[in-house]
Parts: structure tokens; C-alpha cells; sequence
């Protein structure tokens, strides 16, 4: 009967288009004890509630309490129908009355039929993907009523007017009857040549055309690396906060993503010391996000040497995850990890969604690199889970020589002038003039991650400020949770959206903050 209320419960919330933390806070409203934990347990069917709270979820969902525990004998479910209630109730009960359908076995006695329920593997109970998360769900829940949200939660160019090379569309018109079939595992000859050719200008060591692999996107190649390496208990280092995807993937192959803190105090670059505490007899690799992806840091030689060298004493794989390399501002140059560490396995992943605003093609690569002796067995497995998924997309891949070639035409927005660099200026000085918000300046990529005073504003979760902004000013941002940032007082903007657009957007959010005070 659990399951049966379950079931019941989230569909009268959907009707209702109410969430957890809505029950939750009418509760509080009418002085009855319920929290998000209770919800949590009711909608998993791991227990039902007692009289009182049943009542009160009726009442609020506005559904009959012996309808909610499965009693069909009501003649309206819901106080409140639709017609596509109805069908839902029609679905529901044939669910139950099926689930309690009796038949007879050889014996001619009587026993119970069982209905087989599906669920997700296990293996996705603690992976979490933010970025597209719950507050994304309601943003489209409001969109979906017509209502328009400014959304700074993406990195996807392309919604906010970047534009791609046209010489880049014009190859790929000429060569798509050229694309319909397969291409070699790791991808295209002429797109791996101009990828090898683009490492040695970042001065990677011991890179073949063979070293080389296409995927769609780099997000593709992330998960076929973490699950080509890891077995179940291997630890991995990943920062804090970190692109999600990393820590998904990694838990997903069923290793342990170990996050070490990278320092606000201190550009953001990494711990160097919390990297060492954490690393033990498990630990097979560390990954470095350079430039960064949310903080916008990128970091110097002098840092990236000190990795290299705990990287050295204790034989760890470097992944690094450099698909902003060609967005760097102010006069900065961006360094290859996997430059300096010539007799250490390195895998570097870069790709075109970004620099080429043509996120949409999917088209990325990793790049293995200097001493690859000692990771033949892992390379094997690279190369099955390659041939697996048979190979990326094709036109895409064939636009790749042409982009890196020649002129390059983001540099056009990263200076003084440009779009991405004028941004920036604009959003950082913005939101850092708003009582409460203080923020690193970004150097690279696209984003910044402003810190918010939790005490100012008694922020204890960090969802429910982006969620009670996305509401109130109907825009959307990510809280610093998704990105495995343990405390909540950080959020990631996104400053692609034009200047006009970003200064609306920040003046909401400094109204938003002047009245601000989370509820618990």
C-alpha cells in the first residue's frame, strides 16, 4: 500500500504543480510538524504518513485522504479534476486493482498475482548532474506556463547571438554527402592530424595521430575515460568546486570522486596541501579543470608544476580538462599540464563547443600523451570502449581541420572591445557593487562564481536561493552545490548574454537581495 500512496502523492503534487519544499513550508504555515525528509520517505514509499499529516496533504493537494491511501470506493479521487487527472486515476487504479488480482494456482488455491516494477540501477543513487538539475525543471515548468526566465545557467553560446565561423559552415555543407557513413573508431584522419598538429603547438610530448580521440563533445570522452579505468573503491581527484560531469561519471564507473578544495583566498587555484592529505594506496589519478569551469581561474606555471610533482611522487594519472584553452583574457597565456610532465600518463581534453561557439555539434577530443608505457592495459580499454560506441558524429568531425586553422576568431571577444572580455567586466562589477556578493575575477571561460553572505541573508540552502530567485525575478542560475561546493554561498553566473540583458538581470538580483531572507 506504501507504493499505491507513493504514487497517489506525486501525482496530486503534479496537479497541484507543487514540490517537496512547498509542502514543506505550508506546514510550517499552519504550525503542523513536516520536513523534507518525511516527503522524501512518503514519495519513496518507505512509509506512510499518520492521520493528521494525511489530512493535512489532502487538504493542501485538495484530494480525498481515503483516495490518497488507495481506498477506490471514492467516487472523486480528486476535488479538483481534470481530464487528464482522470486518466491518471484510471491508470492508477488499474495499477492497484491489478497488483491485488488473485489467481489460481495447480492447486486450485488461491495466491497473490505480482506486477514486476522497474526501477534505476543503484548505480545512479548518488549521481547528480545539477547543471540541469530540479531548479532547471521548474524553470521549465514556468516557461512551459508561458512564463519567460532569463537563463545564466548554461554554457551554450550560441541562445545569446555567438555566431559560428561561416567558413566553418561552409565546409560542412560541402562535405556532408561525404559524411553519411561510419569513420575509423577514433575519428576522422584529417580532424585527428589537425588535433596532433594543435598539440604540439601547446607543446604536448609523445603525441601520434594514434593518440588521438574524437567523441561528441568532451563530455562523451569524460565518461569513456573514467569508466575505462575505474573499479569499484578506486579514488580519483577531482576539485571543489568542480564541473559535475566529472564527479557523475567517475561515481557512475564506480570509483569515489575525492574532492580537494581549490581557494578562493588564493585565485582559486588548488590546495596543494589538502591534495596531499587525501591521497592514499587508491588513489589512481587527479583531475585539473584549467581554465576553469565554474570559478573562471586559470592557473600559472607555478602551480601547475606543483601538481606535476605530487602527481610524479605517487604515480597518479593527470586528466586535464582544458576545453576553455582558447578563451583566455587579459594578456594570459594558457599552459598544458601534460607539457611539463613528459614521463607521466596525461590525457587532455579540449574540443571546438566553446571556442567555436558550436556546442550543438558536439565535437570534442582527448589527446594521451607522454608516458603511455605505463598505461597500455588502460589504453587497450579505451580503445574497446572506442570501437563500442563505433564512432562520433561525422560531420562534425569534418569541420575540425578547418577550425583550427588559420585566424582564430574568438580572439575578436576576449580583449578589450570584445563581447566575452566587456562582459565580464560588466557582470563582475555588478554584482560585486550588491551588499552581501563578493567574487574572484575570472581570467578565462565564460563564468564567475560570486560568494554570497549566508549570514546576511540566512542562506542554509543553496537550491532554494536559486529556486526563490528563479520564482521572485525569473532568472536562473546554479547554486555552488551542483557543483560540489559543500558550503551554501556560492552561485555560478553566466556571462554570455549581452550587456543590456546581464545589467537587468543584475539589477533584479541586487532588488531581489535588498528584501531577501531564506525561510527555513
Amino acid at each position: 500500500m506504501n507504493n499505491i500512496f507513493a504514487e497517489r502523492l506525486k501525482i496530486a503534487m503534479e496537479q497541484k504543480n507543487m514540490k517537496q519544499i512547498d509542502l514543506v513550508k505550508k506546514a510550517a504555515e499552519q504550525g503542523v510538524k513536516l520536513g523534507k525528509s518525511h516527503v522524501s520517505q512518503y514519495l519513496s514509499g518507505k512509509t506512510t504518513p499518520r492521520s493528521e499529516i494525511l489530512h493535512f496533504l489532502a487538504n493542501t493537494l485538495e484530494v480525498e485522504a481515503d483516495w490518497l491511501k488507495g481506498n477506490d470506493t471514492a467516487v472523486e479521487p480528486l476535488k479538483k479534476d481534470t481530464n487528464e487527472a482522470r486518466v491518471q486515476m484510471e491508470n492508477m487504479k488499474f495499477d492497484y486493482n491489478y497488483n491485488n488480482n488473485m489467481k489460481e494456482n495447480e492447486n486450485n488455491t488461491v495466491e497473490e498475482a505480482q506486477v514486476r516494477e522497474f526501477k534505476k540501477s543503484s548505480k545512479l543513487d548518488n549521481v547528480l548532474y545539477d547543471v540541469r538539475g530540479p531548479v532547471v525543471e521548474e524553470a521549465a515548468r514556468m516557461e512551459d506556463a508561458g512564463t519567460q526566465v532569463l537563463k545564466l545557467n548554461i554554457g551554450n553560446p550560441a541562445p545569446f547571438g555567438f555566431r559560428t565561423p561561416d567558413e566553418v559552415i561552409y565546409d560542412m555543407r560541402q562535405q556532408l554527402t561525404e559524411c553519411e557513413g561510419y569513420s575509423p573508431a577514433k575519428g576522422l584522419f584529417s580532424a585527428r592530424k589537425a588535433i596532433m598538429q594543435y598539440a604540439q603547438l601547446k607543446k604536448l610530448p609523445n603525441v601520434s595521430i594514434e593518440d588521438i580521440y574524437t567523441g561528441n563533445g568532451v563530455s562523451e570522452l569524460i565518461n569513456l575515460s573514467m569508466s575505462a579505468l575505474l573499479d569499484n573503491g578506486d579514488e580519483i581527484l577531482i576539485p571543489s568546486p568542480d564541473y559535475p560531469l566529472w564527479t557523475a561519471c567517475a561515481t557512475l564507473a564506480g570509483g569515489k570522486a575525492v574532492h580537494y578544495i581549490c581557494d578562493e583566498q588564493a585565485e582559486w587555484y588548488p590546495d596543494m596541501d589538502d591534495i596531499r592529505r587525501k591521497i592514499n594506496s587508491r588513489t589512481k589519478a587527479i583531475v585539473i579543470i584549467n581554465p576553469n569551469n565554474p570559478t573562471g581561474a586559470l592557473y600559472p606555471r607555478e602551480v601547475l608544476q606543483q601538481i606535476v610533482d605530487i602527481a610524479r611522487e605517487h604515480h597518479l594519472i593527470i586528466f586535464s580538462d582544458e576545453i576553455y584553452d582558447r578563451l583566455v583574457m587579459d594578456g594570459e597565456e594558457h599552459i598544458s599540464i601534460a607539457s611539463m610532465a613528459p614521463d607521466l600518463f596525461c590525457v587532455t581534453f579540449s574540443g571546438l563547443s566553446k571556442s567555436h561557439m558550436i556546442a550543438g555539434f558536439r565535437i570534442g577530443w582527448m589527446i594521451l600523451s607522454g608516458n603511455k608505457a605505463i598505461a597500455r592495459d588502460y589504453i587497450e580499454g579505451i580503445k574497446m570502449l572506442s570501437n563500442m560506441r563505433l564512432c562520433s558524429n561525422v560531420p562534425a568531425q569534418s569541420i575540425v581541420q578547418t577550425a583550427l586553422g588559420g585566424h582564430q576568431s574568438v580572439e575578436s571577444y576576449i580583449v578589450p572591445g570584445g563581447r566575452i572580455y566587456e562582459q565580464r567586466e560588466f557582470i563582475y562589477n555588478a554584482l560585486t557593487d550588491i551588499p552581501g556578493i563578493t567574487a574572484v575575477k575570472p581570467k578565462a571561460a565564460f563564468y564567475m562564481f560570486p560568494k554570497i553572505d549566508t549570514k546576511k541573508f540566512n542562506i542554509v540552502n543553496d537550491e532554494k536561493f536559486a529556486l526563490d530567485l528563479l520564482k521572485e525575478k525569473k532568472i536562473l542560475l546554479v547554486h555552488g552545490g551542483g557543483f560540489n561546493w559543500h558550503q551554501p554561498d556560492h552561485f555560478r553566473v553566466v556571462y554570455l548574454p549581452r550587456i543590456e540583458v546581464l545589467k537587468e538581470a543584475a539589477g533584479k538580483i541586487r532588488d531581489f537581495l535588498e528584501y531577501y531572507q531564506q525561510e527555513i
